[in-house]
C-alpha cells in the first residue's frame, strides 16, 4: 500500500510540473495568468520587476553505445517556460503587458540559442566524442545568449520601448527561421564532406 501512495503522488507531482512548463512551440503567446510565481503583483506598486521563467537545457540518458552512434541531439535539447517560476511587477495593467511582451521575446530568445547549442551538437559530436562534449559549447551559447538578453532588456527598458522589442523580436523569430532545422522534432540534413583536390 505504502509503495501504491508513493507512486500516486509521483504522478500527481510529474502532472503537476508538466503542466507548469510550456514548451516553446512559436504559436503559443504568453499571458498574464502564466506568471503563477506568488510574487507577481500588478498595481498598488511603484516600481517594476520582471523574471522571465524562460531557459533551455539539455539532459540525455543512453548507453555508451547508443551515445556513440547518436548525432542528433535536437529532442534531448528542451526550451520552457516556467509557469511557477516566473514573475512580474507593474504599476498598472499598460506597464504589465509591456513586460510581458519582453517575457515573449526571452522565450523566442531561448529558443533560438537552443537552436544554436542544437547545431553545435550536431556539427561537433563526433563517434568517439566524450560524453562531456558539449560543455565547452553549452557554456559558450548560455554566455552569447546572456549578452543579448542583458542588451535587449536595457536598450528596451524590458519592452517599454516597443519600436526596438519589435524589431529585436523580429530578427530573433528571422534567425529562429534560419535554424529550422534545429527544432526540437526536426532531422538536420547531413552536410556532405569537401572532397580532396
Amino acid at each position: 500500500m505504502k509503495y501504491i501512495l508513493k507512486f500516486i503522488f509521483i504522478i500527481l507531482v510529474s502532472h503537476v510540473y508538466g503542466q507548469s512548463n510550456i514548451e516553446w512551440s512559436g504559436v503559443y503567446k504568453l499571458k498574464l495568468s502564466d506568471f503563477m510565481s506568488p510574487s507577481t503583483q500588478v498595481g498598488n506598486v511603484n516600481i517594476y520587476s520582471l523574471h522571465t521563467g524562460s531557459t533551455f537545457d539539455f539532459v540525455y540518458s543512453m548507453s555508451s553505445y547508443e551515445f556513440m552512434f547518436t548525432k542528433n541531439f535536437n529532442d534531448k535539447v528542451n526550451c520552457y517556460f516556467s509557469r511557477h517560476s516566473a514573475s512580474l511587477i507593474a504599476p498598472d495593467s499598460t506597464f504589465a503587458i509591456d513586460l510581458i511582451n519582453f517575457a515573449q521575446f526571452a522565450f523566442d530568445l531561448s529558443e533560438l540559442y537552443a537552436r544554436k547549442f542544437r547545431k553545435e551538437l550536431f556539427e561537433n559530436k563526433g563517434a568517439f566524442s566524450n560524453s562531456d562534449f558539449f560543455h565547452e559549447y553549452y557554456n559558450e551559447i548560455q554566455g552569447e545568449y546572456v549578452e543579448r538578453y542583458s542588451n535587449a532588456s536595457i536598450t528596451t527598458d524590458l519592452g517599454r520601448n516597443h519600436e526596438k522589442l519589435s524589431e529585436l523580436q523580429k530578427k530573433v523569430l528571422d534567425e529562429i527561421q534560419e535554424l529550422s532545422e534545429y527544432c526540437k522534432t526536426c532531422k538536420p540534413k547531413k552536410r556532405k564532406k569537401n572532397a580532396s583536390p
